[in-house]
C-alpha cells in the first residue's frame, strides 16, 4: 500500500513512524498546509516526501490527521478518488464528520478515532508507538465499503490497537464525558489559577496534583475549539452534570457534613477499580 497522511502533527507524525514498520506499506507521503510542519516532518524523516493536497488522491490509503473542521473540508475535495481508495479520518468527534461525507465517496470513507495522544502538538511531538495497545473506535463501519473496512481493520490490527465499533452519535456522547469534558475542565482550572495567583506562587507551590490536572491545558487551542464546536450539545450536558457533582461536594463541605464528604470521595475512588 502507498499511504498519504494529511496533517503532520502529533497524530499524523506518530502514525507515520508506526506505519514505516509495517511490511505491507510501500511508501508514506505527507501533506500539511503549515510550511514549518512540512519542513520539520522531512527533517525528522517522518515521511518519504511532501506532496500538495491535490496529489494525495493518487494514493491507496489517505489518512486525515487534521482538526475536525478540516476533515469535513478535505472530504469535499476528495470526491474524485478511485473506487478502491480508502480514506480514514482520525478526528475526535464523529457524528458531524460522518454526516458530511459526500455520498459519492461514502464507501471510500472509514470514520476512526484512536483514543490516544499527548498534550503536545506539531511534528516534533511525534513519538514512536503512540498507537500501540490503545483503543481505536470505528464508527458506522457498515456504511464503509467492504474493501475499505478490511483495509482499515488490517492497518489498525498491525498497529496493535484494540478495535471497538459503535455508532457515531454514541461515540460522541461517550467522548464528551471521557475526553472532551476533562479538557474543558483542565483549561478552566488553568485559567482560574492564572487569574488568582502570580507566577512566583504557581512555580513555588504547584505540585504533582495540579500539574497532572492542568497538563491537558497545553493542548492545541485550535484543535480543541473545533472539537468543542462539533460536539457542543454532548459537551454542555457533560459539563452540567459535572457542575452538579461539584456543587454537591461543595454543599457537603459548606455544611461541614464530613461523613458525606468521605462517602463522596470514596465513590470517586471506584473509578480506578475499573481503570487500574
Amino acid at each position: 500500500m502507498n499511504v498519504a497522511i494529511v496533517g503532520l502533527g502529533l497524530m499524523g507524525g506518530s502514525l507515520a513512524i508506526s506505519l514505516k514498520k509495517l511490511d505491507f506499506i510501500n511508501s508514506i507521503v505527507g501533506s500539511d498546509h503549515n510550511k514549518i510542519h512540512r519542513q520539520e516532518a522531512m527533517e525528522l524523516g517522518l515521511v518519504d516526501s511532501i506532496v500538495e493536497f491535490g496529489e494525495v488522491k493518487n494514493y491507496d490509503v489517505i489518512f486525515l490527521a487534521i482538526p475536525v473542521d478540516g476533515v469535513i473540508s478535505a472530504l469535499k475535495n476528495l470526491t474524485d478518488v478511485k473506487k478502491e481508495t480508502t480514506i480514514i479520518d482520525l478526528g475526535s468527534t464523529k457524528a458531524k464528520i460522518v454526516a458530511s461525507v459526500p455520498a459519492e465517496i461514502r464507501e471510500n470513507f472509514v470514520a476512526a478515532h484512536p483514543m490516544t495522544g499527548t498534550e503536545n502538538f506539531g511534528p516534533k511531538a511525534a513519538i514512536d508507538d503512540l498507537y500501540r495497545d490503545k483503543v481505536v473506535v470505528l464508527c458506522d463501519i457498515g456504511n464503509s465499503g467492504e474493501k475499505q473496512a478490511k483495509v482499515a481493520k488490517k492497518i489498525f490490527k498491525a498497529l496493535e490497537m484494540k478495535k471497538y465499533f459503535m455508532p457515531a452519535n454514541e461515540h460522541d456522547r461517550h467522548a464528551a464525558f471521557i475526553s472532551h469534558m476533562p479538557h474543558a475542565i483542565s483549561y478552566s482550572l488553568a485559567n482560574t489559577v492564572m487569574n488568582q495567583e502570580n507566577k512566583h506562587n504557581i512555580l513555588a507551590l504547584a505540585a504533582g496534583g495540579f500539574r497532572s490536572m492542568s497538563r491537558l491545558a497545553k493542548s492545541s487551542a485550535n484543535m480543541w475549539e473545533d472539537i468543542f464546536r462539533q460536539n457542543k450539545i454532548n459537551l454542555i450536558e457533560a459539563i452540567e452534570l459535572f457542575e452538579d457533582e461539584l456543587k454537591l461536594l461543595k454543599g457537603y463541605i459548606e455544611n461541614e457534613e464530613w461523613e458525606k464528604v468521605h462517602k463522596n470521595l470514596e465513590a470517586g475512588n471506584r473509578l480506578h477499580d475499573i481503570l487500574d
